[in-house]
């Protein structure tokens, strides 16, 4: 009986991983660039110690995010790299490579309890006002107030709003459907002003001479994409909109570090809490897999009506009281 063939080392066993993930879980492109670039990492600091990926111990795991620690890594980056050593150790038990999973029990340092950044339902106001004036003709102004519209009435991430395919968008739909993560699709609706901007730009868009740049795109490379742009992909990269953001920001009289596409995924959400949605429906239409991952924005509301009370309330109101050092002490208001 022939012996089994060794397993793959280096770049052919992340190669052979990053693959099962995008066939077997539908793992989006940006996630697995993810893990590449965490395991190349962990590999390098293996190959040094004489050792490799299918090899490693818990001890060696442990050893390298001690390392990472020493070097000033967040601990969210050290927490997503044990993430990724654990997918793969549990891949490679999995095909057979190794007959253990060293990182099974290995604590990791978490994440830290962060409460999302927001915006005001005035700055968003003002952000969708400015939007048309960071464009240099009329299909710019058109394209800028559609994807502001978009991604505030529909509470996309990102790469899901830049990613629209255009026939989505056809015949002024009351609802969208959006292809998340994991390949998962969801419904959401779309407000009035958002389908009007939708469809003043698909007429800019559709009716572009074909001697224009825009034209161009439609004709060819960006034809089947919603937001078509010169790029690899053939519509808008994300990068492109988080510039084309700050630019709305700035306009707007906001700072642009207070401005990024997933701020305003999160006014989303915290403004339909605010108004009294269903923690359940804001998950769904966030397209979030586990309910824990929506529950922080009930923190965010839980924050602000504690800060309500502490600037509006006549008994916190420091009518002669001391000064209160931590706001978070709401006995501290009274004496």
């Amino acid at each position: 009986m022939s012996a089994a063939p060794p397993p793959p080392q280096g770049d052919r066993a992340i190669s052979a991983f990053l693959d099962a993930m995008a066939a077997e879980r539908g793992a989006a492109r940006n996630t697995l660039e993810g893990y590449g670039r965490d395991l190349i990492d962990f590999a390098a600091h293996l190959s040094a110690r004489g050792t490799d990926l299918t090899s490693a111990t818990r001890d060696q795991i442990e050893d390298y995010l001690a390392a990472c620690d020493a070097l000033g890594l967040a601990r969210s980056t050290r927490a997503r790299r044990l993430s990724s050593i654990r997918q793969f150790c549990a891949f490679a038990l999995s095909e057979g490579w190794r007959a253990d999973d060293p990182a099974i029990r290995i604590t990791g340092p978490g994440r830290a309890a962060r409460l999302p950044r927001s915006l005001t339902m005035a700055e968003v106001e003002s952000l969708i006002a400015a939007a048309p004036r960071a464009g240099r003709d009329a299909a710019e102004q058109a394209r800028n107030a559609c994807l502001i519209e978009l991604l505030y009435a529909t509470g996309m991430r990102v790469s899901e709003l830049v990613g629209l395919p255009v026939a989505a968008t056809r015949g002024d739909p009351q609802v969208l459907l959006i292809r998340g993560k994991g390949n998962k699709d969801r419904m959401v609706p779309l407000s009035r002003p958002a389908r009007d901007a939708l469809t003043h730009w698909l007429v800019l868009r559709d009716n572009a001479p074909a001697d224009t740049a825009l034209g161009r795109l439609v004709a060819g490379h960006g034809a089947r994409w919603l937001f078509p742009a010169p790029s690899a992909a053939g519509h808008m990269p994300r990068q492109v909109f988080g510039r084309l953001l700050d630019q709305m920001a700035v306009l707007a009289g906001i700072a642009p570090a207070r401005v990024t596409p997933h701020v305003i995924r999160h006014a989303f959400a915290t403004h339909l809490l605010e108004g009294g949605a269903d923690l359940r429906a804001i998950q769904t239409l966030l397209g979030h897999a586990d309910l824990g991952t929506t529950e922080i924005y009930t923190h965010v509301l839980a924050d602000r009506m504690r800060r309500l009370v502490l600037d509006h309330h006549p008994l916190a109101r420091n009518s002669g009281a001391a000064s209160v050092s931590d706001p978070s002490d709401i006995s501290g208001t009274r004496r």
